[in-house]
Parts: structure tokens; sequence; C-alpha cells
């Protein structure tokens, strides 16, 4: 039972780390990259639009009309929910007011090394499945929710802190022997999560964004300067095309 205890925290962990990775990447793909990508729907949108012109052709202004379509803001969003909403959803500090999670985005697509160490070494020991009263798994995973927000933002000092806090925390009391009954009992529940967490795993790996970290599994964070790259070679490549249309 100890061992395969053991063995689905250190899954869960490399789960929380996948997920925090796709989520990081998700967030600074949309903060690095939207302007480019905005970029490139406009000069699309202008290319469309100074081909018709030149053409006249009904099927080239039924093509500039769609691309200009596709750049347009949804109109009336941002005045029906008050500022709360633009037409990219709602805004970082309204989400954050409503799920309790801080505003800051992540700095790296990846924590840094030592933040991975704190964090891999607080979730082994203050990991929930540990616990065997419920009193203790709520402590545990209240605990736990605070060390992974830290861990999402690569924030070392936090994770130390939480740390130290830990250590000076309550011990919980020796594990006494159980009956084998419950043994099994609980070898039968630890089977039951693993195949919920593989579930969830399978759904970050095959998401858009957990495909595009397989692209790049030793360094995500090049992976975000590769595309940028591309995307303004792309727009350089737009505004020439742009300009040889209007000249």
């Amino acid at each position: 039972m100890r061992a395969a205890e053991q063995a689905l925290i250190e899954y869960e962990i490399a789960l929380e780390t996948f997920r925090v990775e796709v989520e990081n990447f998700s967030r600074l793909h949309h903060q690095k990259l939207g302007p480019m990508y905005a970029r490139l729907d406009e000069l699309d949108a202008r290319i469309a639009e100074a081909t018709a012109e030149r053409t006249g052709d009904p099927e080239d202004v039924r093509k500039a009309e769609e691309a200009r379509a596709r750049v347009m803001p949804m109109p009336g969003v941002e005045e029906l929910f008050h500022g709360w909403m633009d037409s990219e959803g709602l805004y970082p500090e309204a989400a954050a007011m409503l799920t309790d999670q801080s505003v800051r985005p992540p700095q790296r697509v990846r924590p840094g090394e030592e933040a991975r160490k704190l964090y891999r070494e607080l979730a082994r020991k203050a990991h929930p499945d540990l616990a065997q009263e419920e009193s203790e798994r709520q402590r545990r995973e209240e605990f736990i929710t605070r060390v992974n927000a830290a861990y999402a933002r690569g924030d070392e000092a936090l994770l130390r802190e939480l740390s130290e806090e830990w250590a000076a925390g309550p011990v919980p009391e020796e594990l006494r022997l159980t009956r084998s009954e419950e043994l099994y009992a609980r070898l039968e529940w630890l089977a039951q999560r693993k195949e919920l967490l593989t579930v969830l795993a399978k759904e970050l790996e095959e998401s858009a964004i957990g495909g595009m970290l397989r692209l790049a599994p030793d360094d995500p964070d090049a992976l975000l300067d590769e595309i940028a790259e591309q995307l303004l070679a792309q727009v350089a490549e737009r505004e020439a095309e742009l300009e040889r249309l209007t000249a």
C-alpha cells in the first residue's frame, strides 16, 4: 500500500507539473504572440480588400468582407458586461476576483529548477493522499492548493516560505497498523484515483497546447521564441505583399 501511495503521488506530481506547463504556455502564447496573430489577421484583411478593389471580382469582394469580419470585435459585449468582459472574454482582474486566483502572469512556461525541486519536495511531504483522517486531509488539500498556485507562478521565495511553514506545522500522528480489509479498500481507492488521473493526463496530452509542448519537451520557452520568429517572418511577407498591391 505504501508503495502504491508513493507511486500515485509521483504520478500526480508529474501530471500537475505538465498541467502547469500547459496552462502557462497557453497564457504566455496569448500574451506574447496574440498581437502578432492580430497583426496577421489585419494584414490579411487589408490584402483581401486591396485585391478586391483592384479586381472588382464578386468572389474577391466576398473574401475581403469575410477577412474583415474576422478582425472586427464583437459589438456590444464590453457594454453588456459593464467592463467585466471584452470580445476575448473576461478581463484578468475580473476572472481573478471570481476564482480567487492571482492576476500575475507566469514569467516562463516551465518554472525554474529550484522551484520544481521545492514543489516536488512539498508535494511528497504534504500530499493529501497520505492523510488517514478527514481533518488532516482537508488541512493538506488547503496547503497543497497554495503550493500549486505558487508553483504555477514559479515563485521560489513563496515556495521556500511554504516549506518552512510545513516543517513548523503540526506533525501528523504515527499511522497505526490497519486490518487487511482496510488495506485492500485503500488499494482499490488508489487504483481508481490512478484511472482518473490517466484520463486527465490523456486530455492534456491530446490538447492543442499539449501537442505543441511535445514538440519541445526540453525547453518549451524556446518554442515560444521560435514561433514568434516565424510569425514575424509571416508579418514581413504580408506587409511586403500589401505594399505591392497598394503601390
